[in-house]
């Protein structure tokens, strides 16, 4: 039986004096002695070590860590949270908000190859707290020792060392200088001095920054409303009840990851969590904690595509280990294109252990919705349909047998949420299309955050769109009032019947003569037609004929110096072992896959060691990113030019 704690299934209305600090509460007080959160350390033990918070003692560490921040702070002001993985990130997030703070969720300063997104996102929110760890509060320290304030000052901050509390003014930060606290470092005595916030569902709860595929990460506002409605939507759209229980690897600063970590708020038992590494280094624990257990219950759980991939891989367990899959109610694969060979890959080697045959779920969403937007239904299950490809580039879904040269599969991202809408809308008039056509996916819904933050203009751009012109007949607008506004996700995309189908990003698409093109449909030609390209590591982006760089002009000068057409570029990372290839032969099988499959020419192919490829904090490929680093000359000094 679902258990809504604050609104009626019927219309996931959110009463406006809700919070997730309420939530919280009502958790404590229903289920103080169950376990909330559990975390599997394995940089200790081989196995792991299992540490556990109730719901009650999760409520005390909370307040505690909550009222030593309103000592320092003013309601409204940012509380940074950079603590490694595990619970006491858990208790951090839920204590910035507690103390009538806005959470921005990050992580510690050693995370590998995140400096930059650190730096910009610090430099924009502004944070007046950052919430650590004993462990990791030299290194916070040590970063913003070294960081330098706009001022041109240098960044000293105020931190307090185990145990200390601080009081009163003399606790408060120096102008310019976030407050450095320990959280574990802060005594539960500290609970008895928290007072409630005078927050409302419709203030601001933390800033969701974005992955940075396409542009600066920008923070989202994310409310107490719309992160209990996508809560709602989610739970609603897998099916899940009071006995579940959910696993996650995923990083706590991504939009997914933290929604998982929130979503036991409203249901189920308790959340198993583990670092990403942990997976990424044996990705059979993965597979362990979704094991059934003796209490009944299903299992959830969240990934992106690669991560299904990469466990069909190398995460089965070993000969007579019992590994019992059946409880799984859901498998939520979103956040980067979802493929066809990863969902049967992942299906084929688990279904020997009870995996349901419809248990991995393609999902659509992203950051200004919270995370959550659509679902296949467990009922249905994924579909997948194959399209011409020339069709699709001149955007029409035209369905076509999938033994065809020319067929491109599609992976449906299922339904919408309920109490969630979506229209494919002309990205230039802003006109609903009709079925079948490819446009913008526009959304509304109670789920959508309210703006970015300190960015006005770009939040207009983004948030405050009116649909010029709905479909007379079959549209999806129907039951939105005529003067809302919509979020413009920058996604294209396409309805065939009730399913929603993602295309690819606006920004990345590849225009050359006149056609275009989906990189990641070029990308996957491309490392299919040579296994010199490590799969999933391909970037495919368009530049101007007269900024190519030397090396790619050595090879076909231009005919003129104001030639401005876009040539089609493609950076690949080298698979293991291809030292002894012959680069023109790579090339060459690239381009002949290119030429006949799409019927582009490829300009340059630019092979570069393994980690040489921007990707995003989700682990997606930055392809802006690469584009800019391509021109700018440095993926040259470490490439093989083909």
């Amino acid at each position: 039986m679902v258990e809504y704690p604050f609104a009626d299934a019927s219309d996931f209305e959110i009463p406006p004096s809700v919070t997730l600090t309420d939530l919280l509460h009502q958790r404590a007080v229903a289920h103080g002695g169950d376990v909330g959160y559990r975390y599997v350390d394995y940089a200790r033990a081989l196995d792991g070590e299992y540490h556990e918070l109730t719901w009650s003692q999760l409520q005390l560490r909370v307040g505690a860590v909550a009222a030593r921040i309103q000592q320092v702070s003013a309601p409204g002001d940012r509380i940074a949270v950079l603590c490694p993985h595990g619970l006491d990130y858990v208790v951090a997030f839920y204590a910035a908000i507690a103390a009538g703070g806005i959470a921005v969720p990050l992580f510690t300063p050693d995370e590998p190859g995140h400096t930059d997104r650190l730096h910009a996102v610090l430099e924009d929110s502004a944070p007046a707290v950052v919430l650590t760890t004993v462990g990791a509060a030299a290194g916070v320290r040590d970063y913003y020792r070294h960081r330098r304030v706009d001022s041109g000052e240098g960044a000293g901050v105020g931190g307090e060392g185990p145990g200390g509390a601080g009081t009163g003014v003399a606790g408060r930060r120096a102008a310019g200088r976030p407050r450095i606290i320990a959280v574990d470092a802060v005594p539960d005595v500290m609970e008895a001095f928290w007072e409630r916030p005078d927050a409302t569902a419709d203030s601001i709860a933390y800033l969701q920054y974005t992955s940075g595929s396409t542009r600066t990460p920008a923070g989202v506002e994310i409310t107490h409303r719309a992160v209990a409605t996508n809560l709602l939507q989610l739970y609603d759209a897998l099916g899940l009840d009071a006995d579940c229980r959910g696993v996650s690897w995923l990083p706590l600063f991504h939009d997914m990851g933290l929604l998982c970590v929130i979503l036991p708020m409203v249901c189920g038992r308790h959340l198993t969590l583990m670092s990403p590494s942990a997976f990424i280094r044996r990705p059979f624990r993965w597979i362990k904690e979704l094991s059934a257990t003796a209490d009944g219950g299903g299992v959830f759980s969240a990934a992106p595509n690669f991560a299904y991939e990469y466990a069909a891989a190398r995460g089965r367990p070993a000969p007579g280990t019992p590994v019992d899959l059946s409880k799984v109610v859901g498998l939520i694969n979103g956040s980067e294109p979802v493929t066809v060979s990863a969902m049967n890959a992942f299906t084929e080697a688990f279904a020997p252990y009870g995996l349901p045959r419809d248990a991995v779920t393609p999902c659509y969403g992203m950051a200004e919705a919270t995370v959550f937007v659509s679902a296949t239904r467990p009922e249905t299950g994924a579909r997948v349909v194959h399209v011409d490809r020339d069709r699709l580039g001149a955007g029409r879904l035209v369905c076509v047998p999938a033994g065809r040269e020319d067929a491109v599969a599609q992976v449906s991202c299922g339904s919408l949420a309920r109490a969630q809408w979506a229209v494919i809308a002309d990205p230039e008039t802003g006109r609903e299309q009709p079925d079948g056509t490819v446009g913008e996916i526009w959304l509304y819904g109670g789920n959508l955050g309210a703006g970015y933050w300190n960015r006005p203009e770009e939040t207009v751009r983004t948030f405050r769109n009116s649909l010029t012109r709905r479909l007379s007949a079959h549209s999806h607008a129907q039951g939105v009032p005529a003067d809302a506004r919509w979020l413009r996700t920058g996604d294209f995309g396409a309805y065939l019947g009730d399913q929603l189908y993602v295309t690819g990003r606006v920004k990345d698409l590849v225009i050359v003569a006149g056609r275009n093109h989906y990189p990641q449909d070029l990308e996957h030609s491309a490392q299919n037609a040579s296994s010199a390209l490590r799969p999933g590591f391909v970037a495919a982006f368009a530049v101007p004929a007269n900024r190519l760089p030397i090396h790619a002009l050595a090879r076909r000068p231009l005919t003129s110096p104001d030639d401005s057409s876009e040539q089609l570029v493609l950076v690949a990372e080298r698979a293991a072992g291809i030292g002894t290839l012959d680069p023109d032969l790579i090339a060459s099988r690239v381009r002949g896959v290119l030429s006949r499959r799409h019927g582009v020419s490829l300009r340059d192919l630019l092979l570069v060691p393994a980690g040489s490829i921007p990707r995003t904090s989700s682990g997606k490929i930055a392809r802006r990113a690469c584009r800019a680093a391509y021109l700018d000359g440095t993926l040259v000094r470490v490439a093989r030019h083909c």
